[in-house]
């Protein structure tokens, strides 16, 4: 399936967790992290149990220090 990660078309499993997706990606680290679907912030807790759609838009946001 099709789903959009920070606006970039990505090919992702059917049925896939929320976080399948992002340690597929890498991101094994949620310190800092956030993450929307659809523009919906989705709580750290429920990342597992989330399901990924097609066309669903995931949006990962990192925070970073500096000035």
């Amino acid at each position: 399936m099709v789903c959009y990660i920070n606006n970039s078309p990505q090919e992702a499993a059917d049925n896939q967790s929320l976080i399948d997706l992002l340690t597929a990606r890498g991101i094994t680290e949620p310190r800092g992290l956030a993450v929307a679907v659809n523009d919906a912030v989705v709580p750290r807790a429920e990342w597992s149990s989330l399901q990924l759609h097609e066309q669903d838009r995931v949006t990962i946001i990192r925070a970073t220090q500096g000035g």
